[in-house]
């Protein structure tokens, strides 16, 4: 059975004394959850918080790392460096990295390959636009943006690899898709994994939902037998709307 997989991209928001803070109440809140938790500090934080989370329930995320392992890369951040703080996990793939800094799927390939060899754990984005959604484009765009972004991944790697489906129309918008429009999706990307991987892979791999989810959704969306958590990219002051399963 799959364990809803809870992620805060918080982004590029908190101070350093706020990040800490933030994450120390975190893990008060969720030291006895069922579920799976990460948080994504920006990088100027993610030493500090690394040192609240080590030993806790509560997974250290970063928001993205660079194509190279080391290199002249200008304001580039490494596995290597990442792993000398503590991350278990990156964000990868995601629509802002898409759409606003030209990431192309055999970037995100790279990087997620490179950070499986690693040992990371990977949570590759995928989602359409607006303007793709209403072409009736929705399922095209994922399919290939789930395919490319996996290319080259083994089985083996594919269990350290989270799905997290973000129609990019909502977010930040305050849209968000309805349960059974992000079901269906989640749904498809499942039967994509099958394709690639075998049933079981499909029926094991976790599937987040990543657009605008909220306190106030989150239920109709968790309650979908494909949905099986949220990244979620809006920071609340308080930690219990972020992570409602516990």
């Amino acid at each position: 059975m799959r364990t809803y997989f809870i992620a805060g991209n918080w982004k590029m928001h908190k101070t350093i004394p706020e990040a800490v803070a933030l994450a120390a109440e975190l893990v008060k809140e969720l030291k006895n959850g069922s579920g799976k938790y990460m948080i994504a500090p920006s990088f100027t934080a993610l030493d500090a918080v690394s040192k609240v989370t080590k030993g806790t329930n509560i997974l250290l995320g970063a928001q993205n790392m660079s194509t190279d392992e080391a290199g002249a890369h200008t304001g580039e951040v490494s596995v290597l460096q990442l792993k000398d703080i503590g991350v278990q996990v990156v964000i990868l793939g995601h629509s802002e990295r898409r759409h606003i800094y030209g990431e192309t799927d055999e970037m995100i390939n790279k990087k997620v390959r490179l950070a499986l060899s690693h040992g990371l754990e990977v949570i590759l984005c995928v989602g359409e636009l607006l303007s793709e959604r209403e072409e009736g484009k929705a399922e095209a765009v994922c399919e290939e943006q789930t395919r490319k972004g996996l290319a080259g991944v083994s089985a083996d790697d594919l269990k350290k690899v989270t799905i997290a489906y973000e129609p990019v129309w909502a977010i930040g918008t305050g849209k968000v898709a309805t349960p059974e429009d992000a079901e269906a999706i989640h749904a498809f990307i499942r039967n994509i994994i099958a394709d690639m991987y075998g049933k079981q892979a499909a029926g094991e791999i976790i599937i987040q939902y990543g657009g605008s989810m909220k306190a106030d959704n989150c239920a109709g969306l968790l309650a979908k037998e494909d949905i099986d958590g949220g990244l979620i990219g809006e920071l609340l002051s308080r930690p219990k709307p972020l992570f409602p399963l516990h």
